[in-house]
């Protein structure tokens, strides 16, 4: 017990260390371009990576979303108590039987270049996302609609439930009754593009977007910043900013000294710093803790060996202290999971669990002939992830597996788990919408394997079946049932180890006012938050 708690300290001590030594030389650095770093009106934040795309269609990332929900709009969205209220559409009825939504549009909403939004935008706009041979990964976000798989799949010329009656009505009949279907709606691949701006700007539509939301790119410059202006023309009131500059720094320690020279107005503290700021008299009082609807985990590659095993995969979770890696170098930023669904969305009873147990860990790794078998641990360049997985890599190292990490750049990262190229990768899913179907179908589904979110590549058709199955009823109990005896199955296969639901802890500056952070990404559009 002595050496497995020996570990933690010693990582944060040199952590310590570095932050002492080479925060001298960063401050010399910044103060010398904080000036130049600062755009007046425009409120400043922190990406831990560059952007992979601005296109709706091609989106999966909680970055890029954020990002794209300033840009653009849907029918409709989530307000702060999680409930779908109007965007673009004005109004909106659902048949008896659940199957057809009528949204009626409001008449005053214009993209960027001028052109009207009307119901043919939105038929387009769909369309695009479900396109035969197209490269978007988001068509589970609606391919229940009537005849899409058809289209999808090059069986006819057009979407049979997808229909634009007069400029202003839009009808979407699905092919059965799918309960969370409004909130799919919510989600970015359901936001309206112009179909001129596609077609013009082709493949640099993903850097050149044109939308309808409260801001619009002004510039992107790659691996450095994203900077938005405000849309004089938006329908929904404007914001009070001029623009937001998204600066892009990997390093924590830089995005601390630049918060603290004042170059950045809000930072999601890292954390190393979270007892700092916590502690400090000049920061306390600006400190936002929102829980997360979201879950660390660390993944597994499924369809090969070591971790086609099952046996293997929970060897690997009973190895791993998660709870001691929660309460110390975390900091209790978060709570420990039991399964992928967060707890403010289960509203059922969790029995599965696999207990921190190395002895058995040891055994399971010896009896199945790995020990000294070496793991590819994929990571991304962030420190905090790095932090994170060498104390996995110590943990597995105490069991017998030898365990190499590699690190990659988000965009390089996120194609190497598409491919199914890595045994084993720390990740994290935020929700798209408030609804344990969204950690369950994505994350578990079979037909999502690779890009699309099942980057386990896991398959149980039971699990399959138990989740359509909650799909499809109109009944909330029923569809608890049903996703409690999914997850159940999920736990005891073991294709992660969920480790923890993150809460998100922000500091802002003093000058700021009106800011909130969001549990969900797309409920944030940016007009609140003021100077």
């Amino acid at each position: 017990m002595s050496k497995e708690g020996s570990l933690v300290p010693t990582i944060r001590s040199e952590v310590r260390y570095v932050r002492i030594v080479t925060a001298t030389v960063l401050l010399v650095l910044s103060v010398s371009c904080s000036s130049r770093d600062r755009v007046d009106g425009f409120i400043h934040y922190r990406l831990n990576h560059n952007p992979t795309t601005l296109d709706p269609a091609m989106i999966v990332d909680v970055t890029g979303g954020a990002i794209a929900a300033k840009l653009f709009n849907g029918l409709v969205r989530l307000d702060d108590q999680y409930r779908v209220i109007p965007d673009i559409a004005e109004r909106w009825e659902i048949s008896a039987d659940g199957r057809i939504y009528t949204f009626h549009l409001k008449r005053n909403v214009f993209f960027y270049n001028t052109h009207l939004v009307t119901s043919l935008d939105f038929k387009y706009s769909f369309k695009r996302i479900l396109t035969p041979g197209g490269r978007s990964p988001n068509g589970w976000v609606l391919d229940k609609i009537a005849g899409a798989r058809d289209f999808m799949d090059g069986r006819a010329e057009d979407i049979a439930g997808l229909s634009a009656p007069d400029r202003y009505t839009l009808r979407i009949e699905l092919e059965e009754p799918f309960s969370p279907f409004l909130y799919l709606l919510t989600m970015t691949a359901a936001y309206v593009v112009s179909k001129e701006a596609v077609e013009q700007a082709g493949s640099d539509f993903s850097v050149n977007p044109v939308g309808t939301g409260p801001f619009q790119l002004k510039e992107w410059r790659h691996n450095d910043r994203v900077i938005l202006k405000r849309n004089d023309t938006y329908f929904g009131g404007l914001p009070t900013l001029a623009g937001i500059v998204y600066r892009i720094i990997p390093e924590d320690l830089t995005a601390v000294t630049q918060f603290e020279l004042g170059n950045l107005d809000v930072l999601s503290v890292p954390a190393s710093d979270y007892r700092r700021f916590l502690n400090s008299a000049e920061w306390k009082d600006l400190i936002v803790s929102v829980p997360g609807i979201n879950t660390y985990y660390l993944g597994f590659n499924c369809s090969r060996p070591p971790f086609d095993d099952p046996l293997v995969r929970r060897a690997i979770s009973q190895a791993l202290d998660r709870k001691k890696i929660l309460e110390t170098y975390y900091e209790k930023r978060g709570v420990l999971a039991r399964g992928p669904v967060p707890d403010v969305l289960r509203a059922w009873s969790l029995h599965a669990t696999t207990a921190y147990d190395p002895a058995a860990a040891a055994e399971t790794i010896r009896k199945t002939g790995l020990r000294d078998h070496t793991i590819n641990f994929y990571i991304t360049s962030d420190q905090e992830v790095t932090d994170i997985a060498e104390i996995i890599q110590y943990f597995l190292r105490l069991v017998g597996l030898n365990v190499s990490i590699k690190q990659l750049e988000w965009s390089s990262y996120k194609a190497a788990l598409n491919k199914g190229e890595a045994d084993m990768f720390w990740i994290s899913w935020w929700a798209d919408y408030p609804d344990p179907e969204n950690f369950l179908f994505p994350l578990f589904h079979s037909s999502n394997h690779g890009a699309s979110g099942n980057r386990t590549w896991y398959t149980n058709p039971k699990v399959d079946a138990l989740v359509e199955k909650g799909q499809k009823s109109q009944d909330r109990a029923e569809q608890n049932l049903a996703y409690g005896e999914a997850e159940e199955l999920i736990v005891h296969d073991a294709p992660w180890v969920p480790f923890w639901h993150k809460s998100d802890v922000t500091v802002r500056q003093s000058t700021i006012k009106n800011f909130r952070a969001y549990p969900i990404y797309s409920m944030d559009k940016g007009l609140e938050v003021s100077f």
